[in-house]
């Protein structure tokens, strides 16, 4: 596997830059994105690709916002995500955000859970409970169970060689393959959206809607 793609997602944008830049060995995310941003760089002798996403779990996020969202971050990642990295602030994850970020991966591909690294920061200072007691929250506790407990604590100085390795053995563990996009296999397409059928478009915002509607997962 000469490239390794990772997309970050979570309900902390300023974590997610932190993390980013560590991946990237270089402060090169310094503000929160309004739309998908691809950097990459070098590592050691593979290139790694990081696309960086806006705040996909706002609850005042639109059906067509965030189709449009999934479908930048689609094109960005191409040909698709080796490992999602899950960015969780523990204290602040709540069941709408485990549904949202479970639509969101769901609309990427059923194999988005497989290729999924829950990755949890620690309690903020002003906390009065500890990372242990968040892990046994249901939302958090069910997205790691869904992404077949794969998961890592990050340490206040989380070490670089730690989480690529961490990076590393997601991929290994589903071969080298990326994610395939079932819900719209063109989103990799060159074409821009005004060049799109409608049937294109309406299949991809309906399959936006009947996932943000669902009750259960």
């Amino acid at each position: 596997m000469s490239e390794l793609n990772v997309v970050l997602l979570g309900n902390s944008w300023s974590e997610r830059i932190s993390v980013g830049n560590l991946i990237l060995g270089e402060t090169v995310f310094n503000k929160a994105p309004e739309c998908c941003l691809r950097i990459s760089g070098p590592l050691q002798e593979k290139k790694v690709v990081v696309v960086n996403t806006p705040d996909l779990l706002h609850p005042n996020i639109s059906q067509h916002e965030l189709t449009e969202h999934v479908e930048n971050c689609a094109r960005n990642s191409a040909p698709g995500p080796h490992v999602f990295l899950l960015v969780l602030q523990p204290e602040g994850f709540t069941e709408e955000h485990k549904l949202r970020l479970c639509t969101i991966l769901q609309l990427f591909s059923d194999q988005s859970f497989d290729h999924s690294l829950v990755l949890i920061s620690p309690p903020r200072e002003e906390s009065s409970a500890s990372m242990e007691t968040y892990m046994e929250h249901p939302p958090l506790k069910d997205l790691i169970r869904k992404c077949r407990y794969r998961y890592l604590k990050k340490k206040k100085n989380l070490d670089h060689s730690e989480l690529l390795t961490r990076l590393g053995q997601t991929a290994k563990e589903n071969n080298g393959k990326h994610v395939t996009y079932e819900p719209f296999e063109d989103a990799t397409s060159t074409l821009p959206a005004d060049h799109q059928s409608p049937k294109q478009k309406v299949s991809i915002i309906e399959t936006v809607k009947l996932l943000v509607s669902a009750d259960t997962f």
